[in-house]
């Protein structure tokens, strides 16, 4: 993409703090405090481009202890020729500092963060988190990348979750440029939801597992938030190669739950196409020979997979969606995943000195 040379006459403002064109600061947003008077900050960081251009949120460990997301943020700050973008970009590479120290998923209060927008600044420590970030910090952006993984003892494939029925949520999903998109419902308090309602496009990425860092799916949101941005403008298309795939939209999508107690053996892997009777793994009661296979229900693709090998009856154990072309999907996902193998910035030594 050839992207015009408009320069930035306009400084920024987010958080009382102002930023001039081709600056770039680090600050800690205070949201709340704890009973012992010790503070829970965010920490922000804005790069405010020199030429004219969108405002890109991108935010992660919404849930303190999904991981992944913090290092793709910490890898796409590190680039070098970032501060050369067009338009603003606004890192939040730890919403939920709490949860992160405690490698919790929840705040003090134990409630989801992602269920508390757009908070009170009179309600609890959620809430409280949830009114900061959202007013000082959602609202002043045009777009938001949302990075998220599975929940403990869970694999989630590498997708996008968005509300295509949004033109515009829908060309930011598509951009991203992975096989599996998932048009996935808004739940209302999540950011989602929120920021939809103010006209905010946002799209979420999940990938890996809680408390579990995954190169494969560190590089794929990497390479996702590039091509992103070249969509919406902000980095010119030359440069490193996007791993590009053909995205696919899942029609819908259910769980398989455990039919009874045991030990549980998955026999499929996650990205793998399943026909209605195919074997998906077993359950096995721990005292006896006694073991129970287990089939598919429905066609489809697996995009999440439990890693916990003990399960109670009635536990999620494998996320299957369905698609209208399952094989291409499958094939897709192959390619894409060995594309992604093959990457240079599997290379440690390569990833801060990369330019895109």
């Amino acid at each position: 993409m050839s992207l015009s040379k408009s320069l930035n006459k306009n400084v920024f403002e987010i958080a009382g703090h102002v930023i001039q064109p081709g600056e770039r600061i680090q600050f800690d947003l205070p949201t709340a405090n704890l009973y012992t008077h010790a503070p829970l900050n965010m920490p922000i960081e804005v790069i405010h481009g020199k030429y004219s251009g969108p405002i890109l949120l991108i935010c992660a460990a919404i849930h303190g202890d999904e991981l992944n997301g913090v290092e793709i943020i910490r890898r796409v700050r590190s680039f070098r020729g970032i501060d050369k973008l067009h338009g603003t970009l606004v890192l939040v590479p730890v919403v939920n500092l709490f949860g992160f120290i405690h490698q919790s998923r929840y705040l003090p209060d134990r409630r989801d963060l992602n269920r508390s927008f757009p908070g009170s600044e009179k309600g609890s420590i959620a809430s409280r988190v949830a009114y900061k970030f959202f007013n000082e910090i959602v609202q002043h952006c045009t777009h938001i990348i949302d990075l998220h993984t599975a929940a403990v003892n869970r694999d989630n494939l590498p997708q996008i979750r968005a509300a295509l029925e949004n033109h515009e949520v829908k060309k930011l999903a598509k951009s991203f440029s992975i096989p599996v998109i998932i048009n996935s419902e808004l739940i209302e308090n999540t950011l989602r939801y929120e920021a939809g309602k103010l006209g905010i496009p946002v799209i979420t990425y999940e990938s890996g597992e809680a408390l579990r860092l995954s190169e494969k799916c560190i590089v794929t949101g990497v390479r996702g938030i590039v091509s992103a941005m070249r969509v919406l403008g902000m980095l010119p298309s030359k440069r490193i190669a996007t791993v590009k795939a053909e995205p696919y939209v899942a029609r819908s999508s259910s769980w398989f739950r455990a039919p009874l107690d045991g030990l549980f053996r998955p026999l499929c892997s996650l990205g793998a196409r399943v026909k209605r009777g195919d074997t998906l793994g077993v359950i096995s009661a721990p005292f006896s020979s006694e073991e129970e296979v287990l089939t598919a229900n429905s066609d489809g693709i697996i995009i999440c997979l439990s890693n916990l090998p003990l399960v109670n009856e009635g536990e999620a154990l494998f996320h299957i969606a369905r698609f209208e072309k399952a094989s291409a999907v499958e094939s897709e996902i192959a390619a894409h995943e060995s594309n992604i193998e093959e990457d240079r910035l599997f290379e440690i030594e390569s990833v801060l000195s990369t330019e895109i």
